[in-house]
């Protein structure tokens, strides 16, 4: 997905409103870095640089984006989950049943399938599993090691004065914007979280300066931008916005940003739909399963999907334990989220609390007969 333009536009107005040196007369010295007057000396050289920076808003020492962390204990899931492995998912009426391995009690049809679980007994070296009381599966049928993301996004007590996010995969950045631009020798690992303190195009592409000579083509971040005002027809200051081009969530409270994260939202034909919403429902678990394609080739079944709220049809934002691929669209039309994440935001929404979800990039299509109710 093309990353948005706009970040080009804001930057560039932004420069613009900024003050520009004086120049002193050519024969007077250069300025001392870092302590630049205007009148008695020449803006050039490392005073010219530092001045630049400054006004783009890098000040040196320089120092990583700061922001609030949650608590990292809302991290941690009440279940311990696994991943059907067998062509169908054989469970059992009793522990007794299930090391005969009969009668099945039940199957779980052949698909992307989890379940969760809150025993383990280990029979004559076996392992067997309990997925609630009374119901038992084997271990063949099982992959029993399944690890969900610890990430967790930032808080905020003030909204930021510039966008920000979080690099994509492992990188190392330019000095100067271009695909045949000089490496700088300092790279970032996927999670590593970013500021945006300008924008330029080069190579057709948008190139962000995320630090001191360091140049990241924007595909390789996720952004939030910060707003200003609420979008149209939020009246009361709070909301959840979800950004599908850049797979970005921020929540605001008063109209000023309290939190921002990565999502994977609804890939293309499972879009999630853009438009203004309000939370519905929510729930500390619930199972989750359907299909879409007529040969119910694409079955999932969730268990225990952990803070749900419902904000368009089946459509809502919650925590996903199935994957950790935050920051690209990876879902059947849902908001997911990192267990963490959507448990901080279950605990902040309110019923009621407005959801808006935008596409800059217009690649969404907005046709209502496109849309099915969605899923997770």
């Amino acid at each position: 997905m093309q990353r948005i333009l706009f970040a080009s536009i804001l930057a560039t107005m932004a420069m613009a409103a900024l003050p520009q040196p004086a120049l002193a007369n050519p024969g007077s010295p250069l300025c001392l870095p870092g302590a630049y007057s205007g009148v008695d000396c020449m803006d050039a050289g490392p005073a010219a640089y530092i001045s630049r920076m400054e006004r783009l808003g890098i000040v040196f020492p320089y120092q990583a984006f700061q922001a609030g962390k949650a608590d990292s204990q809302l991290a941690q899931l009440p279940y311990a989950y696994a991943e059907i492995t067998a062509d169908q998912g054989r469970i059992f009426a009793s522990l007794e049943a299930a090391i005969a391995g009969k009668p099945v009690a039940r199957y779980i049809q052949p698909g992307f399938a989890y379940v969760s679980y809150v025993d383990v007994q280990v029979i004559d070296g076996k392992k067997y599993y309990m997925i609630a009381p009374g119901e038992w599966m084997k271990a063949g049928d099982l992959a029993a090691n399944a690890v969900y993301s610890q990430f967790m996004g930032f808080t905020f007590t003030a909204t930021p004065s510039r966008p920000f996010g979080w690099i994509l995969q492992a990188i190392e950045t330019r000095r100067t914007p271009g695909t045949g631009a000089p490496f700088s020798g300092v790279s970032f690992n996927r999670f590593d979280q970013i500021e945006v303190f300008e924008t330029q195009e080069a190579d057709g592409l948008s190139w962000y300066l995320v630090g001191p000579d360091m140049w990241i083509e924007s595909s390789e971040a996720a952004l939030v931008f910060p707003r200003t005002e609420a979008p149209n027809g939020v009246d009361n200051g709070r909301w959840i916005e979800i950004d599908l081009d850049q797979q970005t969530v921020s929540a605001y409270d008063n109209g000023q940003m309290v939190y921002a994260t990565l999502t994977s939202t609804g890939v293309p034909g499972f879009w999630t739909r853009p438009g203004l919403f309000q939370i519905f429902e929510k729930t500390e678990t619930t199972p989750m399963s359907g299909a879409f394609e007529a040969d119910a080739s694409d079955y999932y079944y969730l268990e225990d999907v952990p803070w749900t709220m419902y904000f368009d049809e089946a459509r809502a934002l919650h925590g996903a334990y199935w994957h950790t691929k935050f920051g690209y669209e990876q879902s059947h039309g849902c908001v997911n989220l990192s267990a963490g994440d959507s448990r901080w935001l279950f605990d902040w929404a309110q019923m009621g609390d407005w959801v808006y979800v935008w596409d800059a990039s217009g690649e969404t299509p907005e046709d209502p007969s496109l849309y099915g109710s969605g899923g997770a």
